[in-house]
């Protein structure tokens, strides 16, 4: 059983300065991303994984970018949504 003072004791503490980028970051991404609503875009993330569809939503944390790719979704997927994690994104590419 673990100890009092390290029941409560953090496992893991972001560095400041990482954490202000990651804020940073988000804000500027919110943006970009508040312009691309209704558009379609291309959307790759940290972990190399690529993404396009119509941007239907976003806020600070999070872009919702309805994809239809029934990869993922199934045959019935043609209005299904894609939350992803603003931080995890790269590129956002506007799509004609």
């Amino acid at each position: 059983m673990p100890s009092r003072s390290t029941a409560n004791s953090p496992l893991y503490k972001a560095d400041s300065q990482w954490s202000d980028q990651i804020r940073r970051t988000r804000q500027k991404l919110a943006g970009v991303s508040g312009q691309c609503m209704n558009r379609r875009v291309r959307v790759e993330t940290v972990d190399g994984h690529t993404y396009e569809g119509v941007v239907v939503g976003s806020d600070n944390t999070y872009l919702h970018l309805m994809t239809g790719d029934t990869r993922f979704f199934g045959p019935y997927a043609s209005g299904a949504i894609l939350t992803l994690v603003l931080y995890e994104l790269l590129v956002i590419t506007l799509l004609i």
